[in-house]
Order: C-alpha cells, then structure tokens, then sequence
C-alpha cells in the first residue's frame, strides 16, 4: 500500500485537495449550521486544503535549484507545520462551539484552553525553525531533511489531540452519536497515521489522513444535519397531531355537550346518538369508506338530531299518535338541526348529515323529497343507522323489537325507505351477530324476581335446545300460614323478543305465542301445543336429592329441558316432588322457552347450565305424530319440507351449459317473516351433496331478493327489481302461505353461473363467478320454513 501512495501521492494529493475545496464550498452555503461552526469548519477544511497543498508543493520542488524553487521549497515547508498546529488550534475552537451550542454550557474546559495554548506555541515554533533549523534543514541541493528537533513537531498534533479526547470522552452524552463519532475518528486516525509517518520517510500520510477526517467531520455533520432536521420535523408533526387530537377531543366534548343537551329532555334518547354514530361508522367501514371519511360519518351521526334542540317540549320523545300540526312541527326537526350545524363552516358534512337525515330513498321522506343517490351520502347511511338504534332501542311506548323483526324492516324497506346498498350492509352486520342490542338488563337473564301477585314478575325466556339445560335457583316464600299459597311456576313460550307479553299489541309485534303453564305440584295448563302429558313423583325424603333443604329460609329448585324436533320435556325437581312434563309442540319450527314467575314467590340465585349432550329421538318420549306438508306430487326429486333456515336441502343437481328448476313452494303455518321462502344453494362437493365430503358454498340466493354476496370463493353480481307485480311485503307473505310455483333459469360458462328468476313480481339476475377452479359445481334447492313439492328439472 505504501509502495502505491509513494508511487500517487501527487494525484492522490490534487485528489484530495479538490475534495477538501469542495466540502469548504459546501459548508459556506449550508444554512442548517449555526453561524460560528459553520466558519469554524470552513476554516478547518480549508487549513486541511491547504496543508495538503503546500505539502505538495513541498514535493514538487523538492531538489529544484532554481530561485523559485528555492523559495517555494522554504515557503510550502514552512505552511505544512505551522498548519498542523493551526488545525490543532481549530479543532480546539470547533469542540468549544460544541459544548457551547450541543452542550449547553458557556464554562470552557482548562484543558481545551491549555491544548489553544500549546498550538499556539506550535505556531510560534513552526516561525522560529525557519530560522534555526529546529524541525528541517535544506542541503544545497534543495533536499529537505529532518532537524533535530523534527520530533517536537508531532508533539502537539499527537499529545494535544489527546488532551482534546479527555474532554470529548466527559462530555460525549450531550453529542449525537454521528457527531462523537466524527470526533473519534478526527483524534484517533491522525494520531495513528502520525505514528506510522515517523517510520515512513518520504510520503506524506499523515497530512492526507488530516483531509479525509476533516472530509469526514463534514460528512458526520450533515448527516447529523439531517437527524436533527428528521427529529425536528417529526417533534413538529407530532406536535401537530396533538394539536389535532387535542382539537378533535375539544369537538367530540362539544358535539357530546351539545348532543347531550338534545337528549336531556327524554329519558330514552339519551345515548341514542351515540350508537347511531357508531352504527354509521361500522357501515361506513364495510362499505369500503376511508378512516376521515368514517370519522365524517360518525359526527354527522352524532350531531344530527340537535335540531330536537328547537322543538316544543311536548313533543320530544313523542312518535306516535301524532296529529297533523304536531307531525308538521316534527318535519322542521332536520331543517333546524341543519341551520344550527350550518356555523359550522369547516365541516359542512355536519349540516348535511342533519338535514338530509329523514329524506327516503324513494323520494317521500322530508324536508326536501329527494330521491335516490340525489340524497347525500352522508345522510343516506345516518337514516339506515338511527332506523336501527331506535328499533333495538326501549321507547317509552314499547320494548325493543327483536333481531328478526329489525331485520325484516330493513330487507322490506331496502330501495324504499332505505338505500338499498346500505340496507344490505345493515342486514349482513345484524347476521354476523357483531351488532350490540340494546345493552341493557332488559337482555339479560335475571339473577332474582319476585312476584307477589301471580305472573306480576316474570324471567327473561331460557331457550330450550336439543342440548340438555339446567336451571338452578333458591325459592323463598313470600308469604306463609294457613290460607297462603307460595309457589313457583314456568311459563312456556315463543316469543322474537325472548319475552312473555300480555297485551294484545305487543302479542302481535312480537310474535308471541304461550304453549303452556307448569308448577311445581304438576298442576299444568296447556294452551297451544298439540298433546301436553304431566306426571308427578313424589321424593323419598330419606335420601339425598338435588332438591336439597333448607337453606336460610329457602329451598333449591332445579329445573332440566331437552328438545327434540317437535317435542319438548320439563322435569321440576323441589325438594319434596319431581314433575315431568312432556309438549308436543304445533311443528319443527318452533322455538320454545321458559320463563320463571310463581305467586308470593321469591326466586334468587338464577342460573343457567348447559351440558354437552345432545339430545336425541329415545330420550323424549312422543306422545303426538309427526307434522307433514309434503303430501303433494312427487316428481324428479323427492319432496321436502324445511323447518329451520337451511335445515335440509335437495340431492345436488349438477351445473351444465343451461338447466331449468320448476316446484311449487308453501311456506308452513308458522312462517312470518319475508325471508321465509325457498333459497337456490350453488356449492361444491365431492359426493355432491350439502354438507357433504369437501363442500364448498358459492352461493345463497333467496328468492325474496336476499344474496350471501362475495367471498373470496366466488364474486356475485346480483340485482334484485320489484317489478309491477309485486304488490307489497304482506301480499308476499300471504301468497308464500297459499303456496307459489316458482321457476328458477341457471345458465353456466365455464367458473360463470347465471341465475335467473322471478317471483310474484321480484325479478332477480345474478351472476355468480366461482373462483377456486373448481369445476363441479351443483344446485340445490332449500329454504326456511317451507315445503318444496313438485320439483322438476328440465
């Protein structure tokens, strides 16, 4: 390596030099650098340029004898030592503006001061030997020669550099990592290179080493530059978006003040702005929206019912029974939420949002009748997300409704009175199960009732399952001696709320419907179920039973259900009998529950337990036959009747380039909601069946215009129109009852499926593109509560 710098040091020199030049040039025009370093370095890299300059200078006359030579010889001997010191001096400048500025301190070490006044010295000395000899001597031929005090010389580039690492060292934690290691590298390589220079005559390494580490320093400080600048502008953004968070808390605290003083006035509002906002999110979010453009959603939502603010007290919380000049009044509800919202100027959304909140799809909603997509977006989502909180909510005239009633509204409603996009998001996230009902105890299986008066109190239903379920509780009488009567009791019964209901009005909305009575003596009234046997066993009180004593003034009660198909059995353990009842309930479809209640009674420690054990056809006893509504012509495939959503289904009929189903289709007695009603199933399988060996779901059309939609499976393209001959939802209904022949037209292309039907004036297209390679494709046909006979393909 030696042999290579001795053979280009003088390119390698002019190399250098050129380097040096430009980082001085650089320096002076950077702007980031506090002004005193910034010229303290430039003085540094410039002293480097120069000392290297001389220094080849120095080598270029070396042995010339002319007059020039002579001069520049003495001339660039004497700049390369009084520069070397001159770097020590700058250097010692350089670590004191760091300390300054980095460092954050105006005392200057001793030593830094000692290290100035030795350089200072070394100058004076580098003058000196230019007249005694000191460091170098020159023959008469011009030859450079080391004096005898040459040694001295690399005194103070080595020991001062040394002095100036001590203070480095103590203060290396208030510089960067990038700056302490520009300083290393500026002390150590030097010193290194110094100390091989001694051994190596004749190059000039160590004046080259004092370019490349003053190039370096430069480096190392742009590039701490540019930390310092990235940190700076980082501690900038997130200022900046605390600032914003701190601006987005200060607008939710005061859009929730002000949402709250909207909802002060009704005890059954309050919250309800909230969950709309957070319904309108989730919606936002399936339908693919941005984060800001969901955040616009959800203050939109939170805010669009201020316009209550303007409103008569007499009619907040009021929604039914209203007259024509209390529902006008009503109609401005929006238009004042909308003109209160208008101030706000930076988030038009909000206005809009208030405004436009009660506009139908269909164009009959108000202020402003707009229809369609002519209805802002914003407001199209907050119409289908205030529906469903005020449906799942309690008002004060009713319970709140059920999921299958909220369902029907929004599958009814959709292209009416709700987007029909949004609409199906809304009914895709209310059967996911992720929707949160109402949230209050009125969901909630009681931990105690007390009932004095008979069925004054009653539990929320226990569900009875083909799974075996325990109820446990502790029964206390409220009143005892002769002539009182204390007992508990169950209730049978379906109900879409899970409830028992008395009054005739809400007996129709939800569904209700009671199969019978039972108490603990096996005294039984049945009332809806097709045979009801009870039979009562009496407990020998000499053995242990679950009933169990006694205790603190209560007994315990246990009560065991099991269900299969259409039959249910009770057994009601107290501590003196055992009751078992067995229902034969109208058909397969229906689900039953027990709700506990009693007379003078005083039940507590209700709970719930249910064992993993399926029930099966020899563990209930029937007491009634089977229920068929099949009994109709039999053609290419076998008739079926379905009892539950998808509970049975056809053979697999395998896709071909065109296929065409005919059946006739009734729903059963107890159907009532529009999705009760044949489905065409498109799967995979290898035996071909449902639910068979590798079965995969394409695809689950309803025939009342409801699709399962895209997976990763399969895209469908489906559209759904309600053509003239549909003649509303109830007429739907009543005609699935009566019974309808349906035509279904499948078509298939390759992985393409096209199904076409319709269906007392639902006309349905849609495309079904299966995306997994797969190519044997079936159809089947299943449903809910109905019953396919007549089935024919062609």
């Amino acid at each position: 390596m030696f042999e290579f710098i001795r053979a280009n040091q003088m390119d390698i020199m002019l190399a250098l030099c050129a380097v040096s030049t430009i980082m001085a040039f650089m320096l002076m025009i950077t702007r980031f650098l506090p002004w005193r370093r910034k010229w303290v370095l430039v003085n540094m890299e410039l002293s480097a340029t120069f000392l290297l300059f001389f220094d080849r200078l120095a080598y270029i006359y070396a042995g010339d004898v002319s007059d020039v030579g002579y001069v520049m010889v003495r001339v660039s001997n004497f700049f390369v030592f009084f520069l070397t010191s001159w770097i020590v001096f700058s250097f010692d400048l350089y670590l004191v503006d760091l300390l300054n500025e980095d460092g954050k301190t105006d005392i200057i070490p001793f030593r830094l001061k000692f290290v100035g006044v030795l350089a200072i010295f070394g100058l004076a000395l580098s003058i000196l030997s230019q007249f005694i000899g000191l460091y170098y001597t020159f023959d008469e031929h011009n030859q450079y020669h080391r004096g005898n005090g040459f040694l001295i010389a690399y005194v103070i580039p080595v020991i001062c550099p040394i002095i100036q690492y001590t203070v480095i060292f103590q203060y290396r934690k208030k510089f960067s990592k990038l700056i302490n290691t520009a300083l290393f590298l500026y002390i150590t390589v030097p010193i290194i290179v110094g100390i091989i220079q001694i051994f190596s005559y004749g190059i000039s390494i160590v004046n080259m080493a004092m370019v490349l580490v003053s190039v370096s320093l430069y480096v190392f400080n742009y590039l701490d530059i540019n930390d310092e600048v990235e940190r700076v502008h980082n501690l900038e953004m997130e200022n900046l978006q605390n600032e914003r968070k701190s601006m987005k808390r200060l607008f939710d605290q005061t859009a929730t003040a002000l949402v709250t003083a909207a909802e002060k006035k009704d005890e059954y509002s309050q919250g309800h702005s909230v969950k709309v906002a957070e319904t309108a999110r989730r919606i936002a979010q399936v339908a693919g929206k941005d984060a800001d453009k969901c955040d616009e959603v959800y203050y939109a939502a939170l805010l669009h019912n201020v316009g209550t603010l303007g409103l008569p007290d007499s009619l907040i919380g009021k929604e039914e029974d209203l007259t024509g000049f209390e529902y006008e009044v009503m109609k401005q509800k929006p238009v004042i939420g909308g003109e209160i919202l208008s101030s706000i100027t930076e988030y038009p959304y909000l206005s809009l949002g208030a405004h436009y909140s009660c506009e139908r799809y269909d164009g009959k909603g108000y202020p402003d009748g707009l229809k369609g997509n002519s209805i802002p977006d914003i407001a199209r989502i907050i119409a289908i997300a205030d529906a469903y909180v005020s449906m799942e909510s309690k008002k004060s005239y009713r319970d709140p409704l059920p999921a299958p009633m909220i369902r029907e509204a929004f599958v009814m409603e959709a292209g009416a009175k709700f987007d029909p996009v949004y609409a199906d998001i809304m009914v895709k996230l209310i059967d996911s199960g992720t929707m949160i009902g109402a949230g209050s105890d009125y969901d909630k299986l009681e931990t105690e009732i007390r009932s004095v008066k008979y069925r004054e109190t009653v539990s929320k239903g226990i569900e009875i399952t083909d799974h075996v379920t325990k109820i446990y509780f502790t029964f206390t009488p409220l009143q005892s001696g002769e002539g009182s009567f204390s007992m508990p009791s169950i209730i049978v019964f379906d109900s879409f709320d899970e409830r028992v209901h008395e009054n005739e009005k809400s007996i129709m909305a939800y569904h209700y419907t009671e199969y019978g009575e039972i108490w603990f003596d096996g005294h039984s009234i049945s009332t809806n179920v097709r045979e009801m046997e009870t039979g009562v066993t009496d407990k020998n009180s000499s053995k242990d039973t679950a009933g169990g004593a006694l205790r603190d003034g209560g007994s315990d009660y246990m009560i065991t259900t099991s269900k299969f198909e259409d039959h249910i059995r009770i057994v009601l353990e107290s501590p003196d009998q055992i009751v078992e009842a067995i229902a034969a309930l109208p058909d397969k479809t229906k689900s039953v529950f027990v709700g506990l209640t009693g007379e003078n009674s005083f039940l507590t420690g209700i709970r719930v337990e249910k064992i993993d054990e399926v029930v099966s056809a020899n563990d209930i006893r029937r007491i009634a036959d089977d229920i068929d509504y099949t009994d109709r012509m039999v053609s290419d495939i076998p008739n079926l009747q379905i009892d539950r959503s998808c509970s049975a289904a056809t053979h697999g009929i395998p896709l071909k380039d065109h296929l065409r189903i005919r059946f006739h289709s009734m729903s059963l007695p107890s159907a009532n909601l529009v999705w009760h009603c044949p489905y065409i199933l498109i799967f995979s399988s290898k035996d071909g069946k449902v639910d068979g060996e590798n079965y995969v779901k394409y695809e689950l059309l309803k025939l009342n215009g409801e699709s399962d939609g895209s997976d990763e499976r399969a895209n469908n393209n489906f559209s759904v129109e309600k053509k003239s001959g549909f003649l509303g939802w109830d007429n739907w209904k009543e005609m699935c009852r009566k019974g309808i022949d349906c035509d279904v037209l499948l078509k298939r292309k390759g992985n393409t499926i096209t199904i076409v039907t319709e269906n007392l004036g639902i006309a349905i297209e849609d495309i079904v593109t299966v995306k997994d390679g797969n190519t044997n494709i079936y159809v089947a046909l299943t449903g809910d509560q109905i019953a396919l006979t007549d089935i024919r393909i062609k």
